[in-house]
């Protein structure tokens, strides 16, 4: 079973930007569709971003597209979240997940393996 390490968040400025890293250790990376979720304090988890197994295809929240970018490196066992025009409303701690059986899904119970998480916090 893969386990996942993300990296990149901190502190930014209202408008600024981060890229968060989500790096998969074990086999067959390419086998998971990968996932970017995040929850603010007092909230339920949300989706925000998945892609593909093989990376051709992404999808995003309505709440981040044109923001955010999902992307992955398969040779590398990593997955991004290029994350452009941060509001305070972005701060959340942000945790990739991988999905054996979905290819593409924005449901949190269809991930079976999740990260620790980073903290992500937009000031204003």
């Amino acid at each position: 079973q893969v386990q996942l390490v993300e990296s990149g968040g901190g502190l930014v400025q209202a408008g600024g930007s981060l890229r968060l890293s989500c790096t998969a250790s074990g086999r067959m990376f390419s086998r998971y569709a990968m996932g970017w979720f995040r929850q603010a304090a007092g909230k339920e988890r949300e989706f925000a971003a998945t892609i593909t197994r093989s990376g051709a295809g992404t999808y995003y929240a309505d709440s981040v597209k044109g923001r955010f970018t999902i992307s992955r490196d398969n040779a590398k066992n990593t997955v991004y979240l290029q994350m452009n025009s941060l509001s305070p409303e972005d701060t959340a701690v942000y945790y990739c997940a991988a999905s054996t059986f979905y290819d593409r899904s924005w449901s949190v119970p269809d991930y079976d393996t999740w990260g620790q998480g980073t903290q992500v916090t937009v000031s204003s």
